[in-house]
């Protein structure tokens, strides 16, 4: 819009009348309004008019084209009756477009838009129920991998359907072009047709100290006390509806991996078990494939980048929290306290509500 352009204004009140109105207005938002539509009775342009009173020159378009349509009823509409103006469904969506075009946003920056751009305010607790209807979330947002690709979740989606389908064909689940053909068989002590068991494999590295809790201290604040550390994973497997487990090895190589699959299948006995896990080389190697169908464990791996399709993450994440205020005698010690709360944890299926929901069949499971 032209910085020299004039707005025809319709000259609802007299001089006198709007004189009048503004010498007994004692909402500022009014004082504003009224203030802007004396400016333009005046000869000020829409942008000469708002940068007197603070807006911008969108915000001044809109309050003379409803002063134009209705007067005072359409400048301040609702002023006085405690309920905020809502956003009419074109409004809505244009406030969306606003919101994904620019953000994450705090909610004073929101605030802002909704007062500069759209003429209206919501108050701070009805605006978290306003944001939510429109589909918006409120979370911490979460660092996007470039290796992930755009449709992550349908390529679990149709992993998981591959391996819950009945025929699963003459192959072996895990194996792949170009595998050798020998070893493929499950082992003689194997029993898989007691149903499915479902879980989530993936190693994480808790200690037991963490310097972001807060802890009452005499004087100044110390540890005087060694602090313990592990320098060994701790590999878990957080079963839907069999027995989690979690261990110790030394390293996350293929044979250590391996190892950690025959715990879990000796804690699962009778039933074949989904396992959902990452791209680790060691967990997708022939070695560990092989030796996984011969265990009667199939392998579901995540897409690249994809670690939040990993319930088990949340499980590693609530585990640290609560035990890296701990201050422990041994390494030893904390394994134990480790394990304790690794098995409290895993006996909750929350961690894996929204999962479940989104990509298990359960009628597959039978």
């Amino acid at each position: 819009m032209s910085n020299d352009r004039r707005k025809e204004v319709v000259r609802h009140l007299t001089d006198e009348e709007l004189d009048r109105l503004l010498s007994e207005a004692d909402d500022p938002k009014v004082v504003r309004r009224l203030v802007f539509i004396k400016n333009l009775y005046k000869g000020d342009t829409l942008k000469q008019a708002a940068d007197r009173v603070g807006k911008s020159e969108g915000t001044a378009t809109r309050w003379a084209r409803r002063w134009n349509e209705g007067g005072l009823g359409q400048l301040t509409p609702n002023f006085g009756d405690g309920r905020p103006p809502k956003l009419g469904e074109d409004e809505q969506e244009q406030l969306l477009k606003i919101l994904r075009d620019g953000q994450p946003w705090k909610p004073q920056e929101i605030q802002h838009i909704l007062n500069e751009e759209f003429d209206v305010e919501y108050h701070p607790d009805y605006l978290s129920s306003f944001l939510r209807d429109l589909g918006l979330s409120y979370s911490i947002p979460r660092t996007r991998r470039p290796s992930r690709p755009d449709d992550a979740e349908d390529i679990l989606d149709e992993r998981l359907d591959q391996a819950l389908a009945e025929d699963q064909g003459e192959e072996p689940h895990n194996k792949e072009e170009g595998d050798e053909d020998g070893g493929w068989t499950v082992d003689d002590d194997v029993c898989t047709d007691g149903g499915t068991v479902v879980g989530f494999f993936d190693a994480s590295h808790p200690q037991p100290w963490d310097n972001s809790h807060r802890m009452w201290y005499v004087d100044d604040p110390h540890i005087d006390r060694p602090l313990v550390r592990i320098d060994e994973p701790a590999v878990g497997f957080y079963a839907l509806n069999g027995q989690s487990v979690v261990s110790f090895p030394e390293d996350q190589t293929k044979e250590r991996i391996c190892e950690c699959l025959e715990g879990i299948r000796e804690q699962n006995p009778g039933k074949r078990i989904l396992l959902v896990l990452d791209n680790l080389f060691s967990h997708t190697c022939e070695h560990t494939r092989k030796r996984a169908h011969q265990l009667g464990i199939d392998l579901v791996f995540l897409p690249v980048g994809s670690p939040d399709l990993n319930p088990i993450e949340q499980v590693w994440k609530q585990l640290k929290w609560e035990l890296s205020p701990l201050i422990v005698e041994s390494a030893e010690e904390f394994r134990t306290l480790l394990s304790d709360v690794f098995e409290q944890l895993t006996n909750r299926v929350s961690f894996a509500k929204n999962w479940v929901a989104e990509f298990l069949n359960l009628q597959k499971l039978s």
